[in-house]
Formats: structure tokens, C-alpha cells, sequence
């Protein structure tokens, strides 16, 4: 079993979205609390960002957030994490919130969310990023990205192999539990990253 001691969850910050992914967020940042694993986010205060970080620390967990000055600048933060870290670019921050994390955990979210997932899962390819990298597939939102990610083992754009980057839940506490019991990738891997 892994020991995790911090997660980075990417999400969204829309606020016009079904309850049912608040639902998800908010149980996912409990069980998060109760495990004492600290959440690394985008820093959001809106949205499923500040759903999760707020349900951590209503369950006396700890919140990093990490945010570029310009977000910053126009007062998009949450204000009441534990940790709040200034970064230079997305860049930047992409790079620290993997750093700080055992495992990755995916929400849905729009083009910000969905390029943060896609960065990991080729990090992981590559031998950059080993930990566990979970899809929380609330509501069978990323239902359309699986059968893409698919498609593209099909058609030999990846191998088979790679197939294993990701893992889905369907719900938090499954989420919790994988990212417990994924197996940390070796660098070895880099073997296989080329098709």
C-alpha cells in the first residue's frame, strides 16, 4: 500500500455546473480530511477548487494552494487555505503542484483541467511523473477522453502498455483507495515511451 501523504487534485472553477459534481468534490475533500492527506490544488476559491479545498478544512486537513502572481492580482484565490504559494507562470504552477504530490487525482473540468491531466499522464509516459494518476469519472463526465485515450492505443498512437498510466473511479472513496493501491511506476518505463 502507498503511503500518500498529499494529493494534487486538478478540477474546475465553474460555478454553473450539475450539484452532482459538487457532491463529488466535497466528498473527495472529506475523505481527503479524515485521511489526513493534504490536498494540492490550483488555489481556486470557486468552483470544484474551492468545494474541495473547503470540505479538507472543514475536516481539520490541510490545503497548499499554488497560484500565478496574475490570478493573484485579480483576487481569484481562495483566502483561507493553510499554505498559499505565489508562482511566476501556469508553468510554473503545473510543475510545483506535481512536485508537492504522491498522486494525481482528476475531477472534471474544462480546458484548463483537462490539459493539466493530459501534461501528467505524459509526464507519466515518460518516466517524469511515477505516482498514481486517478480519473474521478463523476457522472461519466470523462466518459468521451477515455474512449479517445483508447482510440489512441488503437491506432498505435501509444502502446498498450500505457493503457496503465491512468486509472478510473467512479466514485471518492474508489479514488482514495486506488491511489492507496496503484503500484508507484519505475523510470524503466522510458523504455516504452517511444511506439
Amino acid at each position: 500500500m502507498n503511503r500518500i501523504t498529499s494529493v494534487c487534485v486538478y478540477s474546475a472553477s465553474s460555478t454553473k455546473i450539475d450539484p452532482v459534481y459538487f457532491d463529488a468534490a466535497q466528498k473527495l475533500g472529506s475523505l481527503l480530511g479524515q485521511h489526513h492527506i493534504r490536498l494540492i490544488n490550483g488555489a481556486g476559491g470557486i468552483g470544484l477548487m474551492g468545494t474541495i479545498a473547503d470540505a479538507v478544512l472543514a475536516e481539520g486537513g490541510q490545503v497548499t494552494g499554488v497560484i500565478p502572481h496574475f490570478m493573484v492580482e485579480q483576487g481569484w484565490q481562495h483566502n483561507g487555505l493553510t499554505e498559499l504559494i505565489e508562482v511566476d507562470n501556469m508553468h510554473e504552477r503545473k510543475q510545483m503542484m506535481a512536485d508537492l504530490s504522491n498522486a494525481v487525482i482528476a475531477l472534471p473540468g474544462g480546458c484548463g483541467t483537462l490539459e493539466e491531466l493530459l501534461e501528467v499522464i505524459t509526464w507519466k509516459q515518460l518516466g517524469i511523473y511515477l505516482n498514481p494518476i486517478v480519473i474521478l469519472n463523476t457522472n461519466g463526465y470523462f466518459d468521451p477522453l477515455l474512449t479517445m485515450l483508447q482510440h489512441a492505443v488503437e491506432q498505435n498512437f501509444m502502446r498498450p502498455q500505457h493503457g496503465a498510466i491512468w486509472n478510473v473511479a467512479n466514485a471518492p472513496q474508489e479514488a482514495i483507495e486506488l491511489i492507496r493501491t496503484v503500484p508507484i511506476w519505475d523510470r524503466s518505463i522510458r523504455k516504452f515511451a517511444a511506439i
